[in-house]
């Protein structure tokens, strides 16, 4: 029979539905009842325990594990999952008697509400794209994301409907999870002894006594693929589930949980395809929602041999330096950088402070340089590496699909939020690539999830904050494709200061023009490419991606950092140093510093150092690793503040710099707008009549061009002035 005429709600178990007899009904029952009242583990009755606190709390279910049932009896258990349609209802009455004689049991006139059952169970998963019509009516088990949640609906079970003409009342009791009811064309009531029999009611007397009848919460939730599920060039698919009555605002928009359910289907639109009768559209009536986050923080995942290797392991010395070398070990060098990615997938300790402002502890972190300095595959690894991460690339990602957008529903016309992917992320990592590609209304939408880590929405009437929790991996290129010395880096950094400062550490990468370098990079990616073995530094790789994985889960479940007094002093007097040296730089240039040194920088340094401590399991963050925290720091965002002035050659920049703003000058004066003359005579005058150097001509011509105020004709020979 199809699922959308059979229900989990109705208890008729007295008629048989079959041509059976109602012993093996009635007699299934009293065996689930059994198991409720006579399992037990070490001597605890679980369950009878389990309903006694619920129903004292006025909670009528109990929440079974489906795994105690097969190890009681499992031709039961075989039974529940193949067909739970009928074994459900059952179950339910056999809780609903259970209460009466754990609870009540002098007291049997007490009138007990209907019973739910939760099931949960540690069976393997089946993928949203793995179900199909064999397992229609069965019991699954499926893994995703919640991607949307409808607002509680009140479905009817009972439904009371009396005739207009002659009062008589009937009841209809609802069956199946999204089908519809339609009400008796003629009225039902029995001959009474005296009327008189040429008085019929008219067709369709029947209306719905609302008030008299029954409901229960219903709530529909969107079920999407998790992205690290999903085949390369597919999209993710997604399935609907009907959660009820105690399953209903278990989870919202964001959420990574499994559902337990009944494979079911229901039919769209009845009626308006007349060509389409058999065809039914999928759904999964909800029997159980857990989330992952509830056994992460219980610890239920990790098995004791686990724990044990993992303590193990956080108590090697050289841990920290062999986890950062572990990280994407087919990329030669960047080691600052690999160490600095090693915490960002630790973070720091978040803190929720007594007047309920949040510190966030998740740490942020920039990569901008050249082409071809592997920051894309740091990226890609990040997303392996990390338990929960998603790769998004900036030129095809707006606002809405970064934070959230809001969707019409085509059946209700109600509008809902579908979360984009930092809501996705939450608790893990985006990895954006070509940040720097991202149109600037795009990336301002992502300031309030990089700080506050919130998503505020309001658009279309509805008005909510979603948690987005997640720490930012960003890759860009400087305004000139490559890195330019001799600008500031304010010229090289096409960036905000508002998202620069949100950033925990801003890494430069710089291709440079080294033989000895260039040399080893070759040898180690000829390696690669013919034996996959790189030089002797990245052979001693020995913590595989999925145990670094596992272990990035314990330590974030297991430990929580703070600093130790002395830690804190030392980070405090570093800072008011560090603020003092930029004011300095400031001064002596006479121009602001584009990457702003904020007290965001201060709790920047914080978290590393927490992230450091948490990546030995070390509930306090000692001196050695603020120490570590202050070098990362000063070798990221502070290296970035200095790159304009120049390592080595600051005075040399500086004048060179001057030459240029000069020749600027004199270009300005030398051609009017609208005029033109060859380049040929521009060098002449300038480099050979007035003595500026070469370069400096070419630069300021270069910077004219960027600012549109010469164009260039003619292949380059002609200079022309076209405007301010």
């Amino acid at each position: 029979m199809a699922l959308d005429t059979r229900s989990a709600y109705s208890l008729s178990v007295l008629p048989p539905h079959q041509d059976e007899t109602s012993e093996p009904r009635t007699e299934l029952q009293s065996r689930l009842k059994e198991f409720v009242l006579a399992f037990q583990i070490d001597g605890t009755y679980i369950y009878r325990d389990q309903i006694r606190e619920n129903v004292l709390v006025k909670q009528y279910y109990c929440d079974i594990d489906l795994g105690h049932l097969i190890s009681y009896n499992e031709e039961l258990a075989h039974r529940l999952t193949n067909d739970p349609a009928d074994t459900i209802p059952l179950f339910e009455a056999a809780l609903k008697q259970c209460t009466q004689r754990i609870v009540f049991p002098h007291n049997a006139q007490v009138e007990l509400p209907q019973h739910q059952l939760l099931l949960h169970s540690s069976v393997s998963h089946t993928s949203i794209r793995d179900l199909n019509a064999t397992n229609v009516s069965k019991l699954v088990r499926i893994p995703g994301i919640v991607i949307g949640a409808s607002t509680l609906s009140s479905k009817a079970t009972l439904l009371q409907i009396q005739c207009r003409n002659c009062d008589h009342i009937d009841y209809i009791p609802i069956e199946g999870g999204f089908s519809g009811i339609t009400l008796p064309r003629t009225c039902s009531r029995s001959k009474v002894p005296g009327q008189e029999a040429g008085d019929p009611c008219p067709l369709d007397p029947y209306f719905v006594v609302h008030e008299n009848s029954q409901f229960i919460d219903q709530q529909i939730l969107k079920l999407q693929e998790a992205p690290d599920q999903v085949p390369v060039g597919e999209l993710p698919r997604h399935i609907l589930i009907s959660a009820d009555r105690h399953l209903t605002n278990r989870v919202v928009p964001g959420s990574r949980c499994t559902i337990m359910g009944v494979f079911s289907i229901y039919q769209q639109n009845k009626g308006s395809k007349k060509e389409a009768v058999a065809i039914r559209n999928p759904y999964v009536r909800a029997v159980g929602i857990s989330t992952d986050a509830d056994h992460s923080a219980s610890g239920a995942s990790f098995t004791d041999e686990e724990i044990q290797e993992f303590e193990e392991m956080s108590r090697s010395p050289d841990l920290y330096r062999r986890f950062a070398s572990c990280i994407a070990p087919s990329i030669y060098g960047n080691a600052d950088i690999k160490k600095a990615i090693a915490c960002l997938l630790m973070g720091g300790s978040k803190k929720i402070l007594p007047d309920g402002m949040r510190l966030r502890g998740d740490i942020n972190v920039l990569l901008l340089g050249d082409p071809g300095t592997a920051k894309s595959q740091l990226l890609k690894f990040v997303e392996k590496v990390s338990p929960i991460a998603i790769y998004t690339s900036g030129k095809g990602s707006s606002a809405a699909g970064l934070t959230a957008s809001v969707q019409r529903d085509t059946q209700t016309r109600e509008f809902y939020l579908e979360g984009g992917a930092m809501v996705l992320a939450d608790g893990g990592v985006v990895c954006i690539d070509e940040f720097d590609k991202m149109r600037d209304e795009d990336r301002v939408a992502i300031h309030e999830a990089m700080e506050q880590q919130t998503i505020s929405i309001a658009k279309a009437g509805i008005t909510t904050i979603l948690n987005a929790r997640t720490s930012v991996l960003a890759a860009a290129n400087p305004i000139f494709g490559r890195y330019d010395d001799l600008k500031s880096p304010g010229e090289n950094i096409d960036f905000q200061t508002t998202i620069l400062s949100r950033f925990d550490m801003i890494f430069i990468v710089r291709d440079d023009h080294d033989r000895i370098r260039d040399e080893r990079i070759a040898k180690h990616v000829m390696g690669i490419h013919m034996g996959n073995q790189g030089v002797e530094e990245q052979a001693e790789v020995e913590i595989p991606v999925e145990k670094m994985k596992r272990y990035i889960s314990f330590c974030k479940s297991r430990c929580a950092p703070r600093l130790s007094v002395a830690a804190a002093e030392k980070l405090s007097s570093h800072f008011v140093s560090i603020r003092a040296r930029v004011a300095q730089a400031e001064k002596n240039s006479n121009v602001r510093s584009s990457i702003p040194i904020t007290v965001r920088q201060l709790e920047a340094i914080i978290r590393i150092t927490e992230s450091l401590a948490k990546l030995t399991l070390s509930p306090v963050a000692e001196e050695h690793h603020v120490d570590e925290a202050i070098r990362l720091f000063l070798a990221s965002t502070m290296d970035a503040v200095s790159q304009g002035e120049g390592a080595g050659g600051m005075s040399a920049n500086r004048d060179l710099m001057e030459e240029v703003g000069k020749v600027e000058e004199e270009l300005r004066r030398r051609l009017p707008i609208g005029w033109s003359t060859s380049l040929a005579t521009l060098r002449r005058e300038f480099v050979q009549g007035r003595g500026y150097s070469e370069s400096a001509l070419a630069r300021a011509l270069h910077v004219l061009q960027r600012r549109e105020t010469i164009r260039l004709r003619s292949g380059g020979s002609q200079v022309y002035r076209s405007g301010v």
